[in-house]
């Protein structure tokens, strides 16, 4: 889903609708929204699902609560991708390329250090 799913509210129909959607959302990098089968809506950040217990679940870390909450799957009536994906943009080229940046000045503090104490 990516930078597009930003804001996206999804009702699944299926099962296997809601645990493609849980996936979709624990890769997103925001917070989502809950709509939930009592009527509750939770919002908070999904860090942790697992779709292989017995009665699937996820949990989230809602928003004004210190404890993570788990939810079953099946509670779960629709999915919105209520906050800003917050690594969006930011790619695995762009990181690569940030850290061979920081190496490379490293490099060069070491090899000043090297120079002023008179080992180059």
């Amino acid at each position: 889903m990516g930078a597009s799913s930003e804001h996206l509210m999804v009702r699944p129909e299926t099962p296997a609708e809601v645990s493609r959607l849980i996936e979709e959302a624990f890769h997103f990098r925001g917070d989502i929204t809950l709509h939930l089968q009592s009527g509750e809506c939770v919002e908070g950040y999904l860090f942790n699902r697992d779709v292989g217990a017995e009665c699937p679940y996820l949990q989230m870390y809602i928003t004004g609560q210190s404890a993570p909450r788990p939810i079953l799957y099946s509670d779960v009536v629709a999915v919105r991708f209520s906050g800003e994906d917050t690594a969006s943009g930011k790619d695995w080229e762009a990181w690569a390329k940030k850290k061979e940046s920081e190496r490379q000045a490293e490099a060069l503090l070491v090899e000043a250090a090297a120079r002023a104490r008179g080992h180059l």
